[in-house]
């Protein structure tokens, strides 16, 4: 973990709980960055622990975000909380029936196969540049992707040339949802276009 300012005394629980998702294989960055910036914003407001009153103080000074990202935050405190209340039954758990609602999610898109078309052409007309010498080919080739496997964003994002097996044409898709890792199989024409 990164150096705080003041060592507040949740700092060692924080460590441990960081320690033993980390143990079990999970990244738990943001829930660290989550962690920390609440034990900065409890030592600059003077509180020494979590309660009720500074953790609801601590939710209203992030109503700026959007009610599912404020969700996702409170849950993170919540389940370190729960870690804490195996060693300590008298400490302080949120009470998740207090979040804010999740957010409805948006209906999915379903693109048409002129409007696939479409975006193969333009991404076909893409100019190279510094950054990107084959701009044109990594476009094309993330929405033939995204349209024929199912990946999501973050899974196309991780991939590496030493992912794709071209005899047995499938894909490894590492640390996705849940933390588990699979092997995707691609169609014929998938594959294709990945080999030119």
């Amino acid at each position: 973990m990164n150096a705080s300012p003041a060592q507040s005394a949740l700092r060692p629980i924080i460590v441990r709980y960081l320690d033993l998702q980390r143990a079990l294989g999970k990244g738990f960055h943001t829930e660290q960055w989550i962690l920390e910036s609440l034990e900065r914003w409890l030592s600059e407001s003077g509180s020494e622990d979590l309660n009720r009153e500074n953790f609801t103080a601590w939710c209203k000074s992030q109503q700026h975000l959007a009610s599912g990202v404020r969700r996702q935050r409170m849950r993170v405190v919540r389940n370190f909380c729960l870690y804490r209340h195996r060693s300590e039954p008298t400490c302080f758990v949120p009470d998740l029936h207090a979040f804010p609602a999740n957010h409805q999610p948006l209906p999915p898109y379903i693109f048409t196969e002129t409007q696939i078309a479409r975006l193969l052409r333009a991404a076909d007309r893409l100019e190279p540049n510094a950054l990107s010498p084959i701009r044109a080919q990594v476009y094309r080739l993330a929405i033939v992707l995204l349209n024929t496997t199912g990946l999501r964003r973050g899974e196309l994002l991780r991939l590496r040339i030493g992912d794709y097996d071209p005899r047995q044409q499938t894909l490894f898709v590492r640390l996705s949802k849940f933390h588990k890792s699979r092997y995707l199989p691609l169609s014929a024409d998938t594959a294709q276009e990945i080999a030119t």
